[in-house]
């Protein structure tokens, strides 16, 4: 497979970008290797700037779920564009896209459209603080809602303590109001609010944890979280960037059916353009400025192309399109197991709707604490065997795969036996 041009740009690339790359991940620190350049993409495939196609399961990290330049996506944005690129003033689509989210989510009252993940988890645990009139929140080891400060928190010399900051530029005194917890363990939980009483605004969490291979909460879980919420008065936020419109069309709120207090989504709600919201219950969502004194605002909030682009992409997202999805999903599920079965190796794979894990662990996988004891060498074999062979995977054990509507039986099928060829070559 040639990488000229891919190695070529990755060189010009270093000496004005840091690592080459605008998001850490694309630079394939972790597998090693040269990350591909894409010039195009179209339904379930890429192609990089050496000409190489490979069948796409990271598909932009989710939002793809339609496949890559879907026609209606596309006359969406185009139209929108010729009307005018921004206003920063109100526009019809914005309600129409609220009333259609808020049409599909359980719970869901009222929401405010930003631009990134990132924006609208910041935003709703503002909300929580500002509501609650309390400063601490807890978050789960492996739980990712974007690099503001607040979030880049990881476990000090005990994983039930007080945050220290995993980033340089993240201050002790932010640190010190973030809590951190063991994802599907309730116990951790209750310890950080009993010792923290009446201190807590807000427990955040992803509730398929997607950026550490995809981990589904268990229900047991969500369940436990709502009642320790109820009974500390603390509000219950789920971040649905990844999961939203992804697992299921109302997202993990219809899976589980727990009653959430705010809500974050992203990636699928702006069909591959910048677009996210945070939302929850009215008695939240009625602090927001100018509503009330909980001050957010942005320039390119509710953008009218990403505003588009998003609502194409919801209307073709229908009931049969989940339907498919799901058994694209059960089909790629299934192959694996039987190879895993046939072949005895040691790994273990979740899956929710569209949205997948492979671990390199004989499993169970129930937190980040297991993930951190997979096999990241077999791994990284494993990542760019594939890659070879065509197939485009996140080049990251932390990270979970995507399918979008656009991929068939056919190219399920030809993927399995390369995961089967490429598994044999690993072990």
């Amino acid at each position: 497979m040639q990488l000229k041009n891919s190695e070529r740009l990755l060189e010009r690339a270093r000496t004005s970008m840091p690592g080459g790359v605008n998001s850490p991940v694309r630079a394939f620190k972790s597998v090693g290797g040269t990350p591909r350049f894409i010039e195009r993409a179209e339904g379930p495939y890429i192609y990089d700037a050496d000409g190489n196609q490979y069948v796409d399961f990271v598909l932009t990290w989710g939002p793809a779920i339609l496949g890559h330049a879907e026609p209606s996506v596309v006359a969406a944005a185009q139209a929108a564009v010729a009307r005018g690129s921004s206003f920063g003033a109100p526009t019809e689509i914005e309600i129409d896209m609220a009333e259609d989210v808020i049409s599909r989510v359980p719970g869901l009252e009222i929401i405010r459209l930003v631009n990134s993940g990132t924006e609208a988890c910041m935003s709703a645990i503002r909300v929580a603080r500002g509501v609650k009139g309390k400063d601490k929140i807890i978050k789960f080891d492996g739980c990712y809602h974007g690099h503001s400060d607040s979030f880049l928190i990881g476990a000090g010399s005990g994983a039930l303590t007080f945050g220290e900051p995993n980033s340089p530029g993240v201050t002790r005194g932010t640190a010190k109001d973030t809590l951190l917890a063991q994802f599907n363990d309730l116990d951790s939980v209750e310890l950080l609010l009993n010792e923290n009483r009446g201190e807590v605004a807000a427990i955040i969490l992803e509730p398929i944890c997607g950026n550490t291979g995809c981990i589904p909460g268990t229900q047991a879980f969500h369940d436990g979280l709502r009642a320790l919420c109820d009974a500390h008065d603390v509000a219950l936020i789920w971040d649905e960037v990844m999961t939203g419109f992804r697992v299921a069309r109302g997202g993990a709120a219809e899976i589980y059916g727990v009653d959430v207090d705010l809500f974050c989504f992203g990636k699928v709600i702006g069909g591959g353009f910048p677009l996210a919201a945070y939302g929850g219950k009215a008695e939240y969502m009625r602090q927001v400025s100018p509503d009330g004194p909980i001050y957010q605002a942005g320039t390119l909030s509710g953008n009218p192309v990403a505003v588009s682009a998003g609502l194409a992409t919801l209307a073709r997202l229908t009931p049969e399109a989940y339907d498919h999805l799901e058994e694209l999903g059960a089909r790629l599920e299934a192959g694996v197991a039987d190879i895993i079965a046939r072949h005895g190796y040691p790994l273990f794979q979740t899956r929710v709707g569209s949205m997948f894990g492979l671990f390199f662990h004989p499993g169970p996988i129930h937190t980040h604490h297991d993930v951190k004891n997979c096999d990241f060498e077999r791994f990284n074999a494993f990542f760019h065997g594939m890659l070879e062979r065509g197939v485009y995977l996140a080049p990251s054990q932390y990270e979970a795969g995507f399918l979008s509507v656009t991929h068939t039986p056919e190219i399920i099928d030809d993927v399995l036996q390369k995961i089967e060829d490429t598994l044999a070559e690993v072990f």
